[in-house]
Protein backbone atom coordinates (compact mmCIF):
# COMPACT_ATOMS: atom_id res chain seq x y z
CA UNK A 1 0.00 0.00 0.00
CA UNK A 2 1.01 3.63 -0.46
CA UNK A 3 3.43 5.14 1.97
CA UNK A 4 2.08 7.81 4.29
CA UNK A 5 4.06 10.17 6.46
CA UNK A 6 2.87 10.77 10.03
CA UNK A 7 3.96 14.45 10.04
CA UNK A 8 1.59 15.29 7.19
CA UNK A 9 -2.12 16.02 7.12
CA UNK A 10 -4.29 14.75 4.28
CA UNK A 11 -7.42 15.82 2.40
CA UNK A 12 -10.01 13.33 1.18
CA UNK A 13 -9.33 14.74 -2.32
CA UNK A 14 -5.80 13.18 -2.06
CA UNK A 15 -3.69 16.26 -1.36
CA UNK A 16 -1.15 16.28 1.48
CA UNK A 17 -0.21 19.27 3.64
CA UNK A 18 3.03 19.86 5.51
CA UNK A 19 3.03 22.55 8.21
CA UNK A 20 6.28 24.46 7.67
CA UNK A 21 6.01 26.04 11.15
CA UNK A 22 6.17 29.61 9.82
CA UNK A 23 2.54 30.22 8.84
CA UNK A 24 3.02 28.47 5.52
CA UNK A 25 2.25 24.95 4.35
CA UNK A 26 3.60 22.89 1.49
CA UNK A 27 1.01 21.01 -0.60
CA UNK A 28 1.27 18.12 -3.02
CA UNK A 29 -0.62 14.98 -3.99
CA UNK A 30 -0.33 11.72 -2.11
CA UNK A 31 1.58 8.64 -3.15
CA UNK A 32 -1.79 6.88 -3.47
CA UNK A 33 -3.02 9.55 -5.89
CA UNK A 34 0.09 9.49 -8.09
CA UNK A 35 -0.10 5.67 -8.24
CA UNK A 36 -3.74 5.83 -9.32
CA UNK A 37 -2.96 8.43 -12.00
CA UNK A 38 0.02 6.60 -13.48
CA UNK A 39 2.81 8.36 -15.36
CA UNK A 40 2.35 12.10 -14.86
CA UNK A 41 3.10 14.15 -17.96
CA UNK A 42 1.92 17.67 -17.00
CA UNK A 43 1.16 19.74 -13.91
CA UNK A 44 -0.77 23.00 -14.29
CA UNK A 45 0.66 25.24 -11.57
CA UNK A 46 -1.35 28.01 -9.94
CA UNK A 47 -0.21 31.65 -9.88
CA UNK A 48 1.88 33.02 -7.01
CA UNK A 49 -0.20 35.65 -5.23
CA UNK A 50 -3.49 33.90 -5.96
CA UNK A 51 -5.79 33.59 -2.96
CA UNK A 52 -7.54 30.27 -2.47
CA UNK A 53 -10.63 29.42 -0.47
CA UNK A 54 -10.94 25.95 1.02
CA UNK A 55 -11.65 23.39 -1.73
CA UNK A 56 -11.00 25.86 -4.58
CA UNK A 57 -9.66 24.23 -7.71
CA UNK A 58 -6.05 25.40 -8.11
CA UNK A 59 -4.73 23.37 -11.01
CA UNK A 60 -4.79 20.17 -13.00
CA UNK A 61 -2.47 17.18 -13.03
CA UNK A 62 -2.39 15.09 -16.19
CA UNK A 63 -1.13 11.57 -16.66
CA UNK A 64 -1.07 9.21 -19.60
CA UNK A 65 -4.38 7.82 -18.26
CA UNK A 66 -6.36 10.82 -17.05
CA UNK A 67 -6.51 14.45 -15.98
CA UNK A 68 -7.42 15.27 -12.42
CA UNK A 69 -8.35 18.58 -10.81
CA UNK A 70 -6.42 19.71 -7.75
CA UNK A 71 -8.30 21.20 -4.79
CA UNK A 72 -7.04 23.48 -2.02
CA UNK A 73 -6.98 21.56 1.27
CA UNK A 74 -6.59 24.89 3.14
CA UNK A 75 -7.39 28.54 2.45
CA UNK A 76 -4.66 31.11 1.94
CA UNK A 77 -2.36 32.92 -0.45
CA UNK A 78 -0.01 31.06 -2.76
CA UNK A 79 3.53 32.20 -1.96
CA UNK A 80 5.54 29.76 -4.09
CA UNK A 81 5.02 27.12 -6.77
CA UNK A 82 7.33 24.27 -7.72
CA UNK A 83 8.46 25.51 -11.13
CA UNK A 84 10.68 22.44 -11.52
CA UNK A 85 7.49 20.48 -12.29
CA UNK A 86 7.14 22.36 -15.59
CA UNK A 87 10.20 20.51 -16.94
CA UNK A 88 9.99 17.40 -14.76
CA UNK A 89 6.34 16.55 -13.96
CA UNK A 90 7.45 12.95 -13.33
CA UNK A 91 8.89 14.20 -10.01
CA UNK A 92 5.35 13.81 -8.64
CA UNK A 93 5.57 10.07 -9.40
CA UNK A 94 9.14 9.63 -8.26
CA UNK A 95 9.02 11.70 -5.06
CA UNK A 96 5.47 12.86 -4.22
CA UNK A 97 6.39 14.03 -0.69
CA UNK A 98 9.73 15.70 -1.46
CA UNK A 99 10.64 16.85 -4.98
CA UNK A 100 7.06 16.53 -6.27
CA UNK A 101 5.45 19.19 -4.07
CA UNK A 102 3.18 21.58 -5.96
CA UNK A 103 2.81 24.82 -4.01
CA UNK A 104 3.36 26.65 -0.75
CA UNK A 105 0.53 28.62 0.82
CA UNK A 106 0.42 31.18 3.63
CA UNK A 107 -2.62 29.87 5.45
CA UNK A 108 -5.30 32.21 6.73
CA UNK A 109 -6.39 29.92 9.58
CA UNK A 110 -3.92 27.53 11.22
CA UNK A 111 -6.77 25.62 12.86
CA UNK A 112 -7.78 24.47 9.35
CA UNK A 113 -5.01 21.88 9.61
CA UNK A 114 -6.95 20.23 12.43
CA UNK A 115 -9.83 19.57 10.04
CA UNK A 116 -7.60 17.48 7.76
CA UNK A 117 -7.05 13.75 8.15
CA UNK A 118 -4.10 12.17 9.89
CA UNK A 119 -2.29 9.27 8.20
CA UNK A 120 -4.67 6.63 9.61
CA UNK A 121 -7.74 8.60 8.58
CA UNK A 122 -6.42 9.09 5.06
CA UNK A 123 -5.45 5.41 4.82
CA UNK A 124 -9.10 4.51 5.40
CA UNK A 125 -10.15 6.86 2.57
CA UNK A 126 -7.47 5.49 0.23
CA UNK A 127 -8.44 1.89 1.03
CA UNK A 128 -12.08 2.71 0.25
CA UNK A 129 -10.97 4.00 -3.18
CA UNK A 130 -9.19 0.76 -4.10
Amino acid sequence: MSSLLPNLRYAESHEWVLDNGDGTVTIGITDHAQEALGDIVFVELPEVGQTLALKDEFGVIESVKAASDLYAPVAGEIVEVNEALEDAPESVNESPYEDGWIMKVRITDATALDALLDADGYQAVADADD
